[in-house]
């Protein structure tokens, strides 16, 4: 018998689809919820948002680079925001099954990747196993340059039983608060974790959040970003000096894997630069994108 998320009281289907913004199409994966703008036929860009926070987190950028004539294209991860969360393994191998489902759905060839925080392991896992549909890649304070150090709690709740029990209890409330973390700005907080808390109303949310947790999403990926490193495609790197999520230190675990990366360090910012320092980064994004 599933586990009773008292507080995941929506099903996602056809008819709670109805009224949810954004377009939804139905993979092989999971029906998986996206939203494309700027010009049909400009240079496409894709951004893959990372562990929890769907689609959202690219407002700034998916609105800069839509009105610069590229096409846009942003989704939520099978398991977040408004797409499916099938019972699944949710490993690298899942996720980098979805996007391809999606790029070859949609016709994008030819792409620049962006990649955020988890958004950096799909990413990278993406390139290594079809690296000829990426021609430039963008990375924004990703993670996977070593494990993620857990909590002794964290440790216990990815542990079968106890980790549903858990999370059911004081997951909704943790994690809301925990997406502070994310900013460095204060007065960006309480909008993003509205914005956050939508999605925890559907069903299958947490079961997911869990999955991933256990199918190895927080372990090093250092090795795929080394091999990635290796096709010299053009490259470059955020990150915000005081992120704690995933910390400042780590970049340079990535900077050694990627060396030819171009990498800019934010001081005053958190985990998420595109959102907190959007017109920063969107100048220096647009220059990438544009050579």
């Amino acid at each position: 018998m599933p586990f009773p998320y008292l507080d995941e009281t929506i099903p996602l289907n056809e008819e709670t689809r109805k009224d949810l913004p954004g377009l939804f199409i139905a993979l092989p994966s999971g029906v998986t919820h996206y939203e494309e703008g700027g010009n049909p036929n400009g240079q496409p860009v894709v951004l893959v948002h990372g562990f929890s926070v769907p689609y959202f987190i690219y407002d700034p950028t998916f609105e800069f680079l839509s009105k610069q004539g590229f096409r846009v294209l942003r989704y939520d991860l099978i398991g977040r925001g408004f797409s499916d969360r099938p019972r699944a393994r949710y490993n690298a191998a899942f996720f980098v099954q979805q996007l391809k489902e999606l790029l070859d759905a949609l016709k994008y060839k030819n792409i620049s990747l962006v990649g955020l925080s988890m958004g950096g392991v799909v990413t990278a896992s993406f390139i290594d196993a079809y690296p000829g549909y990426v021609s430039r890649y963008v990375l924004i304070d990703p993670s996977g340059a070593q494990a993620v150090t857990l909590s002794p709690f964290l440790k216990a709740v990815k542990m079968p039983g106890f980790g549903e029990l858990a999370i059911g209890l004081f997951g909704s409330g943790s994690m809301v608060k925990g997406i502070a973390a994310d900013l460095f700005t204060p007065e960006l907080v309480e909008q993003f974790q509205k914005k956050y808390s939508i999605q925890m109303k559907y069903q299958g949310f947490k079961r997911a959040i869990l999955s991933t947790m256990r199918n190895g999403m927080l372990d090093s990926f250092i090795e795929t970003y080394k091999r990635v490193g290796k096709l010299n495609k053009p490259t470059l790197l955020f990150w915000g000096r005081q992120d704690a999520t995933v910390p400042f230190e780590h970049s340079e675990a990535i900077r050694a894997a990627i060396p030819h990366a171009e990498f800019y360090p934010f001081e005053h910012c958190g985990h998420i630069p595109h959102y907190e320092r959007a017109s920063e980064v969107n100048e220096i994004l647009l220059e990438f994108l544009k050579r």
